[in-house]
């Protein structure tokens, strides 16, 4: 196959347990397909924060090479996900005035209403945006539908959703990275890249919410009209879990482990270690509720919760859910089990399959984008001279 008829992207998920790595292919007019997966046991890393460089370079290191002995070449670029309790989402307001003698709503107007949002934006104190969204333009202090560009008015109002991460944190997984020899060509916040693959459109845009339980954070998104409205992450997570067993059973951690996803086995007595599960995943949906309660959404999501990550392993969490949460609650099934040579059958691995997969959505480099580039620019010169 022509190398410029298909596109390879890869996508690098560090998370708090485990580092993932998955290489997708993907040529014109077929499915895209999983041709490589790299992972290790993340080491040198605290909720997120790398603690020791050395030992996060080799864990890293261990699980992209994993991935390009799969595919057979070198990893020169990669998409990577953000996570921890670093992350934050806030709101903010900007407002501008139309540029054009016409008031129709142009590109440089919907730039100049985002610039002032995020100019409005508290807190931002060693902090970078990762990734904005509009979730909602006005006209004149009209709420307008869908995308206000070509539209007549005087004055554009936005209300923009902003995520945000500490910039050391970032600035140091970013040189981690690139000292193996891989430049980061995007970051995208974890639980939005796990979307990108858990939820279909249908629930995205009628209203959802996606809960990924880590080994130490809980994160919750929640989705309407296909983009996210809100994001939060908890410092809590099944490793709590593991260390309530070993507690309450006396017994060591590795064996916490095992009967946490495994069950008791007739071993230890089942009433007990359903009691210390369900104490601690009780405390973390109370964290969500309060969340969706403070956001306005409590109840009030038609496609329900879907859960994923390590911790949604665990039997009866979904009725657990369903009975805090108060809504309709599922685990997440991808359908990836068949994706290529190297098949991801677990939850585990939604953020890095996500990245990849957001990675080939984006405009293809080269003659499509500067074709593009041309009609766009073209299109601009023309339109003033049109009656």
């Amino acid at each position: 196959m022509n190398r410029h008829t298909k596109r390879i992207a890869t996508g690098i998920d560090i998370g708090t347990h485990s580092t993932r790595v998955v290489v997708v292919e993907h040529a014109r007019g077929e499915s895209p397909l999983i041709i490589g997966t790299g992972v290790s046991e993340t080491r040198g890393l605290r909720h997120g924060y790398i603690i020791n460089k050395p030992d996060a370079i080799k864990s890293i290191r261990t699980a992209i090479t994993h991935a390009e002995k799969m595919v057979g070449f070198k990893i020169k670029n990669a998409i990577l996900s953000v996570g921890g309790i670093s992350l934050e989402a806030s709101v903010a307001h900007g407002t501008a005035i139309l540029s054009r003698a016409s008031g129709e709503v142009s590109e440089v107007d919907i730039r100049k209403v985002s610039a002032d949002s995020e100019e409005n934006l508290a807190h931002l104190v060693n902090k970078r945006v990762i990734y904005r969204t509009p979730l909602r333009y006005k006209l004149d202090n009209k709420d307008v539908l869908g995308d206000p560009v070509g539209m007549i008015g005087t004055k554009l109002d936005v209300k923009m959703l902003f995520i945000t991460c500490l910039e050391q944190h970032l600035n140091d997984i970013i040189r981690t990275i690139e000292e193996l020899g891989v430049e980061v060509d995007e970051v995208l916040p974890s639980p939005l890249a796990a979307a990108q693959v858990a939820l279909n459109k249908k629930q995205r845009s009628v209203g959802c919410a996606l809960v990924n339980i880590g080994a130490e954070t809980v994160s919750i998104s929640v989705f309407e009209n296909d983009i996210p409205i809100s994001l939060q992450v908890f410092p809590i997570g099944s490793t709590d879990i593991t260390n309530d067993i070993a507690l309450g059973l006396k017994i060591p951690l590795q064996e916490a482990e095992k009967i946490k996803l495994d069950g008791p086995n007739g071993v230890y007595p089942k009433k007990k270690l359903d009691e210390i599960i369900e104490a601690r995943l009780y405390d973390i949906f109370e964290l969500l509720e309060a969340h969706l309660k403070k956001i306005g959404r409590s109840g009030l999501l038609p496609a329900g919760v879907v859960l994923t990550g390590g911790g949604a392993g665990i039997a009866t969490i979904e009725d657990l859910a369903k009975a805090v949460l108060k809504l309709p609650s599922s685990l997440a099934h991808p359908a990836i089990a068949h994706a290529g040579k190297f098949p991801v059958k677990d939850s585990s691995w939604l953020v890095a399959y996500g990245l990849a997969m957001y990675a080939l959505q984006k405009p293809e480099e080269g003659i499509e984008t500067s074709f593009s580039n041309i009609l766009d620019t073209l299109k601009n010169w023309v339109k003033p001279f049109l009656p």
